[in-house]
């Protein structure tokens, strides 16, 4: 039963510090503040939740992995949630998308409403 553990405990770290690796080499390479912040939101997201499982796991303790598994539920639900409202405010800011990028919805919306409130 313990190797089970090991090698399940193993996988979540190797995966963990994957996806946070993948996330840090978007947040260095990637144009613009919008793709850095998507790719930190999720990449970040799901290493550090697999990180966090993979101490649950290794403490094989029910009260320690419930935590973990709380935390998990947490940056899951709360890191693209803000990184949502953090890009939110940086385009209310003036903040544009780099040239690869291929369209704006938000900025094609907010044309829209103005154009709506001049009409009325």
């Amino acid at each position: 039963m313990e190797l089970v553990a090991a090698i399940v405990v193993a996988f979540l770290l190797l995966a963990g510090a994957l996806f946070s690796l993948v996330a840090s080499i978007g947040i260095v390479r990637l144009p613009d503040l919008y793709s850095r912040m998507h790719a930190a939101s999720k990449a970040g997201t799901v290493g550090s939740g697999l990180l966090l499982l993979a101490v649950g796991v290794h403490s094989q303790d029910l009260p320690i992995l419930a935590r973990a598994l709380a935390g998990f539920l947490f940056f899951v639900l709360t890191a693209p949630i803000s990184a949502h409202l953090l890009a939110r405010a940086a385009h209310k800011a003036g903040q544009r998308l780099t040239p690869p990028s291929v369209r704006d919805d938000l900025l094609r919306d907010e044309i829209k409403r103005r154009s709506f409130k001049m009409k009325s």
